[in-house]
């Protein structure tokens, strides 16, 4: 993949991103904050974007989403390979605990 390829796929999860995050906090602000990782500022400037204004800031060369998981525990929770299928649900509940936890001390 070359750079110009790869400054497309941005743009496009870009895009992708801000139509998927506007439609949620749309549906359901207090969700979308919790799903998004955004704050209640942010949620507010993604719900008042145009498309035109969407697609102006999706055109970056930035990822505007980042992964929240970054520490060994969470990963390890999410991914649990060969466990069994009860375990992987409870694996996937403490990870979203976790998770949910670490919104709130952002928020």
């Amino acid at each position: 993949m070359n750079t110009d390829q790869i400054l497309a796929e941005i743009r496009e999860a870009n895009l992708s991103y801000l139509m998927l995050a506007q439609s949620l906090i749309r549906a359901d602000r207090e969700q979308a904050l919790y799903r998004l990782g955004v704050s209640e500022d942010s949620a507010a400037m993604i719900a008042m974007l145009t498309p035109a204004q969407m697609m102006k800031v999706a055109s970056g060369n930035t990822l505007l989403c980042r992964f929240r998981m970054d520490d060994d525990l969470v990963w390890g929770l999410l991914t649990n390979h060969g466990k069994g299928a009860a375990n992987d649900t409870t694996s996937r509940l403490h990870a979203s605990i976790l998770m949910a936890g670490r919104h709130q001390e952002a928020a």
